[in-house]
Parts: C-alpha cells; sequence; structure tokens
C-alpha cells in the first residue's frame, strides 16, 4: 500500500515554515501553523457528524479562508471533496450534490439557500463553514489514504449534457500541484501569489492554491474577481505570480487604462499563467507590455488534474502555443476519427489531443461507459483539435464542439478570434456557428466594442474579409455589452449559439 494525501501539502508546510503567512484574506493574514490547526480541528468536527474516511462531503464557498481550511480538513478527515461552483442555482446544486452521493454539505453563510436545497432534497446535513471546528480537538494527524483513493471529484460543465463527475486522485493532485510548483514554472517560497481564481475549479484549486502552499508561498484571496479591486490588492500585497483565464487578463487590462489615465501605479508580477481557454496573441502581448511580466499560456482539463502542458523557462516561450507537457505527462495528437483506439499523428498534422500519465484522472463517478470512451489505450482523449510542430510546441486549434463547418469547410473560431481583437475598436470576440440553408452554418462573430468606441458590423464584416480566407470570415457580427461567463469566467458559447441562433 503506497500511503499518500493531499492534506500533506499544507501539513509540510505548516511544520516547514510554521510562521508564514499562508493567506491573506482582507485584513486577516493566516499562518500556516494556524491554518493547519484549523483544519485538523475541522476534521474533528466532521468526525463527531459520522464524517470519516471515504465520506463524500460538498463544499459551497467563495474564495475565502473558510474554503481553504475546510477544503483540508475534509480531506484530513480522509473525505472526498466535491466543490459544487458558487453560481450554480438551487436546482443545479442539488443536482451535484445528489449525484456525487454527498454526505454532507458544508457551505458559506452567502450561499445557505442553495446549500439548504441541495442538503433537504439529499437528505443530508447542511453544516456552515465559518466557525465549523471551534471547541474541537484538532486530529492528531491527516487520516491515512492510499494513492489511488478518490481526493476530489470535479463536476465538468455540462456543455453536452448533465455534468459528469471526474474523480481525482491523491497521487493525480499531489503530483500536479509538485510538478507546477517546483519543475514547469517554479514558485518561490517568498512568493506572493493572487488567487482570484474560483477555487471550486480545479485551476484555482490546483494551480493557485495547492501549488502555492506545496512550497510555502502566500496566497491572496478575492472573494469575488473585480479587476480594479484585483490591482489595488496586487499592489498593497506586491503580489509577484498571477494566475486567471483569459478573460481576467483582458478585464485587467481595461482595468489598467484607467489607472494609467489616472497616473496611478501598476502591478508588476513577475510572472503570470493563463489557462482554462486560448489567450489570444494579441491580448498576451498588450499585457505583457503593460504589466512589464512574462505569460506563460497552459493547458488542461478537470479530468488531466488539471496541467497537462504549458510554456516552461527550459523551453522558451512560443506565442499561441502552449508549451511542452509537464514532467511525467505525455501529450500527442492522434486521429480524431479512430474511436476503438489511439492512433497517433506525425507533427504539424491536426488531429486530436491525447494525454497519459500521472495526471489523467481516475475515470467519471458510476459511469464505466463515459470512462471507457474518454480512455483509450491508456491515453484521455480531450476532444480538443490541435497540432504539435518541429519544436515539440503545442498548438491548441479548437473545441470539437465549437467547430464551425461552413460550407463543407472546417472553420476554427480560434483563428478568426486571433484576427478580430486586433480591431481596434474590438476588446472581446467569440466566434460562433450558426445554422443557415445554405451553407449548413455560417461564421459569427460577437464583438465587445473597446470603452468608448462604436462598433459597425459591416465594418468590421469588411476589416475581416481583407485578412482572412473566404470561407472563414463572418459574415454576421453582433455587438453586446459583454459576453456571458461561467463560474470560471470561461465565455460561454452555447448561451451565445442560444441567443442568436433564432
Amino acid at each position: 500500500m503506497t500511503v499518500l494525501s493531499v492534506a500533506s501539502i499544507l501539513a509540510e508546510s505548516a511544520r516547514r515554515v510554521p510562521e508564514k503567512v499562508a493567506v491573506v484574506e482582507g485584513g486577516t493574514r493566516t499562518t500556516y501553523e494556524e491554518l493547519w490547526r484549523q483544519a485538523r480541528a475541522v476534521a474533528a468536527a466532521l468526525a463527531s457528524h459520522g464524517l470519516g474516511p471515504g465520506s463524500r462531503v460538498a463544499l459551497l464557498a467563495p474564495n475565502v479562508t473558510d474554503f481553504v481550511r475546510s477544503y483540508y480538513g475534509i480531506l484530513a478527515a480522509g473525505g472526498v471533496v466535491v466543490p459544487v461552483p458558487t453560481l450554480l442555482n438551487a436546482d443545479e446544486a442539488s443536482y451535484l450534490v445528489g449525484a456525487s452521493g454527498a454526505a454532507a454539505v458544508l457551505h458559506h453563510a452567502s450561499y445557505a439557500e442553495q446549500a439548504g436545497a441541495a442538503a433537504a432534497a439529499a437528505g443530508i446535513p447542511a453544516l456552515d463553514v465559518a466557525g465549523l471546528g471551534e471547541g474541537h480537538e484538532p486530529v492528531a494527524s491527516h487520516a491515512t489514504r492510499e494513492a489511488d483513493d478518490p481526493a476530489v471529484i470535479f463536476y465538468t460543465s455540462g456543455t453536452t449534457g448533465r455534468p459528469k463527475g471526474a474523480v481525482l486522485t491523491h497521487l493525480n493532485l499531489v503530483l500536479n500541484a509538485t510538478t507546477n510548483a517546483y519543475d514547469a514554472n517554479p514558485i518561490r517560497r517568498d512568493d506572493v501569489v493572487m488567487g482570484c481564481l474560483p477555487l471550486f475549479h480545479t485551476f484555482g484549486q490546483s494551480v493557485s492554491m495547492n501549488s502555492s502552499f506545496r512550497v510555502g508561498a502566500t496566497l491572496l484571496l478575492q472573494p469575488r474577481f473585480e479587476p480594479a479591486a484585483a490591482l489595488q490588492l496586487m499592489l498593497d500585497e506586491s503580489a509577484s505570480l498571477f494566475f486567471g483565464v483569459p478573460t481576467m487578463f483582458i478585464q485587467l487590462l481595461g482595468a489598467a487604462r484607467g489607472r494609467t489615465e489616472r497616473s496611478e501605479p501598476l502591478p508588476r508580477p513577475r510572472e503570470c499563467v493563463s489557462g482554462g481557454a486560448s489567450l489570444p496573441v494579441a491580448v498576451l502581448e498588450d499585457f505583457e507590455k503593460t504589466f512589464d511580466t512574462r505569460i506563460f499560456e497552459g493547458y488542461g482539463l478537470s479530468e488531466t488534474s488539471p496541467t497537462a502542458s504549458v510554456n516552461q523557462p527550459w523551453s522558451g516561450t512560443r506565442a499561441g502555443t502552449v508549451g511542452h507537457p509537464i514532467w511525467g505527462v505525455d501529450v500527442e495528437i492522434a486521429d480524431e476519427h479512430a474511436q476503438d483506439a489511439v492512433h497517433l499523428l506525425p507533427r504539424d498534422e491536426l488531429g486530436e489531443i491525447v494525454v497519459r500519465g500521472h495526471n489523467v484522472f481516475a475515470g467519471y463517478l458510476d459511469d464505466p461507459e463515459a470512462t471507457s470512451r474518454a480512455i483509450v489505450d491508456g491515453w484521455f482523449r480531450t476532444g480538443d483539435i490541435g497540432r504539435r510542430d518541429a519544436d515539440g510546441f503545442i498548438w491548441i486549434v479548437d473545441r470539437t464542439k465549437d467547430l464551425v463547418i461552413r460550407g463543407g469547410f472546417n472553420v476554427y473560431p480560434r483563428e478568426v478570434e486571433e484576427v478580430l481583437v486586433r480591431h481596434p475598436d474590438v476588446a472581446q470576440v467569440a466566434v460562433i456557428g450558426l445554422p443557415d440553408a445554405e451553407h449548413g452554418e455560417e461564421v459569427c462573430a460577437v464583438v465587445v466594442p473597446v470603452e468608448g468606441a462604436e462598433v459597425v458590423p459591416s465594418e468590421v464584416v469588411a476589416w475581416a474579409r481583407e485578412r482572412l480566407a473566404g470561407h472563414k470570415y463572418p459574415r454576421v457580427v453582433q455587438v453586446v455589452d459583454e459576453l456571458p461567463v461561467g463560474p470560471t469566467h470561461k465565455v460561454l458559447k452555447r448561451q451565445l449559439r442560444a441567443r442568436f441562433a433564432g
């Protein structure tokens, strides 16, 4: 039996740097020693409710210290964390809690309604995280778990039906945090990490929180991402690292323009990491110049713990790519049409991105058929289309489900978006396919104007026509005030398709 627990990430830093500040939230600063003691007290409280090794416990809270101590408290008790996205309504939260087989719901006071409804539907207790653990003697240490035991169950976005629970093991998460922290883009012990990514999501949880704690760095928490406040917090706390999704980088650039106009200083993080979706090259270049920093774009999914590849110092960076696989992981391109086997393709050929290694999840909860379709010949089939160039850099072309087929020709939305975002009056853009009687699908660009600018659809169409092939440029341009985003700040293209399809 190989013993391993994600709880050891916090336990080890509490032993090595007990007086170091682990978390900053508002005016509260919590050291590693304090945080680990509080987590062990939460574990004791859970035990008093009959929750222990193997118990699945749902956690519904924003980016606050209570989330962190509860997360590690569940793990210290030997339980399995089931993060519940904070933007779900009561029915959606109830489905997730019920499907996961959770034995309790831990919740922040601001989400008592959703948690209460979900707990009542499942017939389980709802416990407020505030003060949970007070009055309980902390457990002596974390419960013994095996490396392949489940640690966290992440529910996928459910864009093609009901969300599925991706089961991540202790081995998955410990190795991903360790590789991120020490090898891919090393985090220093004296780093201050801006933690505005939602902790209920795999990117924020594994890359921001677990990787930072793995080396004993300090994590800044912002309960809800607000770009102007984020910049000020980064300045006040001298943040040296920023992890975010593309919409965050775009919004920070907008907030930076306001500060610059007022002659206010900007934070200068040493490095940034972008993930969760493709970062337009124009945004990357603008951000690096504005903040005098470097962005390392990476790639991963809930099913890959999450990091699979990233631009890394040893290999150099290449704008528009997601770099090379992290240590211990293979990322290749396979024939997307072969369903029962994985046939790898030569360099520079387009195909489905497949991943294998220590980061690949154990499978979908209670869904062996979906698991067997997703993991073939030891490779996880991502559903993403991409290629590897001659130097081994990985290029993400698009999601299979986002592909637009116009008149029999494939149009990859990201390629069109990369061009349109360089239009001087366009701040953000999402390209989708709309039903079309003649061509099957028509290319539609949904754009958000730069503040103070006016976007004329016909002018954007003409501008794009000069820069894109005949089957690629959008014939339809819709102007909106903002793009819909989900709990993880990803653009929800399915909502755009539903809105404009009629």
